[in-house]
């Protein structure tokens, strides 16, 4: 296949100075001088037909065709970095997996010897992290410039979210569903479990990791698809917990009915720590990815844990 592309030292000149939003540092990086930057941008937008750049009397600007084009560039030059290092990197090396903490703790950990077993020569380390999960429309992954291609070490995310990332490679590992759970200890016979009317007696114990009541599974929807009637029971009664590690340790402790991801509980249940006392589930409107920046994502160590991570997950627990 034949490529009709522009010359590679403008697209690299067009990048860095995108980036800085200055010709002078652009040069500085480039090791090139102001003026042949601004050449070489000159050079690309004729070839384009468009401005890239507004030239202001103290400031620079991209256009927004510039900024529309300027990531899948960061992109290619990532990917082209990529493909050079991997004849000098070692077949498999340190790999860091940051997620969410309710799902590092409860759902990755335990795991985590399999994998352990099976790739004894990938050095992994695990860091969990509450910017993992989407939060009021945020949907930063790394931060820019945190991956460098040309460093043997890799790093991926595990994100709870929507899975709109642009710029990295996105699968998904599953879509949980929310279930009541709580302490076998809690129903009673003056107190009892039986049907979700029951609810009304007991505390509602809830998981605000979102943060945003619009974006979450809650207590009111999980009423409703229950058939409970309106008033039966307040939906919006009993403690918040920040993360769903707190709710689910609430409801370990017997402090009440905790709406938990499904998967984040299935080891507590099979354990009898906690039981599930109603068949009835919602859905989450978020999901667990993988998220994986381009340059990393085809090394040995990245397609190990991928395909360990979804051998694992393909059922969702």
């Amino acid at each position: 296949m034949s490529y009709r592309l522009p010359p590679l030292s403008a697209l690299r000149a067009f990048e860095a100075a995108a980036r800085h939003l200055s010709f002078k540092r652009a040069a500085e990086e480039l090791h090139v001088t102001p003026a042949a930057v601004s050449q070489q941008i000159k050079a690309l937008e004729g070839y384009l037909g468009l401005l890239l750049f507004r030239r202001l009397t103290r400031a620079l600007e991209v256009t927004p065709q510039g900024a529309a084009m300027l990531p899948k560039i960061r992109e290619g030059f990532e990917c082209l970095a990529a493909a050079v290092e991997t004849t000098r990197l070692p077949g498999n090396g340190a790999l860091t997996v940051t997620a969410p903490p309710s799902f590092a703790s409860r759902w990755l950990v335990p795991r985590l010897p399999r994998f352990s077993a099976a790739h004894p020569d990938i050095e992994l380390r695990l860091s969990s992290s509450a910017d993992t999960v989407d939060r009021r429309g945020e949907t930063a992954v790394f931060e820019e410039g945190m991956v460098d291609p040309r460093d043997a070490a890799s790093e991926v995310a595990i994100r709870y979210g929507t899975g709109n990332y642009a710029g990295f490679r996105v699968e998904k590992i599953f879509a949980p569903d929310c279930v009541p759970v709580c302490s076998p200890r809690l129903p009673s016979a003056e107190r009892p479990l039986a049907v979700p009317g029951d609810l009304r007696r007991h505390v509602l114990i809830h998981d605000e990791t979102i943060g945003d009541a619009d974006r979450q599974a809650g207590w009111a929807q999980w009423l409703g698809v229950a058939g409970v009637g309106a008033g039966l029971v307040d939906a919006a009664r009993g403690p918040r917990f920040s993360n769903a590690v707190l709710a689910v340790e609430a409801a370990l402790d017997g402090q009440g009915v905790a709406l938990a991801l499904r998967p984040l509980v299935e080891a507590e249940v099979a354990a009898g720590r906690l039981i599930m006392p109603f068949g009835v589930s919602v859905p989450s409107p978020y999901a667990y990815f993988l998220v994986m920046p381009e340059a990393v994502a085809c090394r040995p160590s990245v397609a190990a844990f991928r395909d360990w991570l979804f051998g694992e997950g393909g059922g969702g627990a």
